[in-house]
């Protein structure tokens, strides 16, 4: 199959312009409301890259979009983000101007420039997410999210000043910040799908753990892991701290102890030779992570169960 071509959008200016919209009311941020937008007919034939931030709230808007290897339906209203330079595609299919609902928020990293969001803002972990790991947003939740919408939109469209990009920072910020505790109750409230995924992680890790692959391939990265999973890093990393308090990384970690210390009490292998089938090179590698995970040394273990 041949590959679509990649067109990289670099202003919001050109994303306007390349959707048939009039031109921005500012030039580094702009939000459209998707009953503005024209056919999506010619999206679908390309992968897009933006240099900017996209923030989107849809509703009643048919189509699908894929995102690295995920697709992803829009029959439910939810919400997304993109960072800059991420790959994507639109499959769009038709429906009425009229039964479209949302808006979508376009900020160009330049508007965060000598602002603390500039270099705060890579701590939500969400921009990395897949599309498929959305944001499912409850009327209450939405309705929040709207009214920051309104006074962004309120503030670029009235005669800025020396105050205004401080108050559109605030609510960008502000706009963030619900986005991580809505992702939290998400979490939670979508107890049956998370727990689905950590159903699946400790079968992968239990058939890992007793396979010869560990002693070959050693831990898994977190990225393998998520691969297995169907899910981004981040998000299984998020998914993680909410239900156990652990990263995947300390979450591996934990497997292994478990691993080591079965090996350590119920065999007779030497401490070098159950480092090698936990996957390390060296021993000394094995001693020090057993440690600081349990405050004994593998052997002073060993001895508690002799």
């Amino acid at each position: 199959m041949e590959a679509r071509p990649v067109q990289r959008v670099k202003t919001i200016s050109a994303y306007h312009q390349v959707r048939g919209l009039p031109p921005p009311a500012h030039p580094l941020i702009s939000i459209i409301d998707y009953a503005a937008f024209p056919p999506d007919a010619a999206m679908g034939e390309t992968n897009w890259v933006f240099d900017f931030y996209l923030v989107s709230v849809k509703r009643g808007i048919e189509g699908k979009m894929t995102y690295g290897q995920q697709q992803y339906d829009f029959d439910e209203g939810v919400m997304f983000f993109m960072a800059p330079h991420q790959l994507f595609s639109i499959l769009p299919q038709s429906r009425p101007a009229g039964e479209r609902s949302g808006w979508l928020l376009l900020i160009h990293p330049d508007f965060f420039w000598n602002t603390a969001l500039a270099t705060a803002i890579s701590r939500y972990e969400f921009f990395d997410y897949s599309v498929h790991e959305a944001l499912f947003l409850s009327e209450q939740e939405e309705a929040t999210l709207n009214g920051i919408i309104a006074n962004i939109r309120q503030e670029y469209h009235t005669n800025l000043d020396r105050f205004s990009k401080g108050i559109i920072i605030a609510h960008i910020e502000a706009l963030l910040n619900y986005a991580e505790r809505f992702y939290h109750r998400q979490f939670l409230t979508r107890e049956k799908a998370a727990h689905q995924i950590l159903d699946k992680l400790e079968q992968w890790l239990n058939g890992y753990f007793n396979s010869p692959e560990l002693a070959v391939k050693g831990l898994p990265t977190v990225q393998q892991l998520a691969d297995s999973l169907h899910v981004s890093p981040k998000y299984l990393s998020g998914l993680l701290k909410v239900l156990t308090g652990q990263s995947t990384q300390q979450h591996l970690h934990g497997k292994l102890i478990e691993k080591a210390k079965e090996k350590l009490s119920t065999t007779t292998l030497s401490v070098s030779e159950i480092a090698y089938e936990l996957g390390f090179e060296h021993s000394q590698s094995f001693n020090k992570l057993f440690k600081a995970k349990t405050s004994l040394s593998p052997l002073a273990f060993r001895k508690a169960f002799q």
